[in-house]
């Protein structure tokens, strides 16, 4: 069986930890909004005032604790245990473009 390669992209070796995606740096801007960089490099912008709904998410609407924002080994958490999985992040990201 002949494999058609795309001569578009470029070989990129594969390494584990490029498996998963993570969050690599976070930046609060205003309102409900963060700045964020992925581990395969693209940066957005995730405005998460609709997300904020629910037992855990709830306090986060107290913009000094949504402030409190931090990074973990895999993704954005507050004080309070929120947090929300890098896929859904990553999926509703406005990208940078520069």
């Amino acid at each position: 069986m002949h494999v058609k390669e795309n001569p578009s992209t470029e070989l990129i070796p594969f390494h584990k930890k490029d498996l998963w995606l993570h969050v690599v740096a976070v930046e609060y801007l205003e309102n409900y909004q963060l700045k964020l960089r992925f581990n395969n490099g693209v940066e957005g912008i995730v405005d998460l005032k609709k997300e904020l709904y629910g037992e855990i998410f709830e306090p986060l609407k107290n913009k000094s604790l949504f402030k409190q924002v931090f990074l973990t080994s895999r993704t954005i958490e507050w004080p309070n245990g929120a947090d929300f999985a890098p896929e859904f992040l990553f999926q509703i990201a406005i990208v940078c473009v520069d």
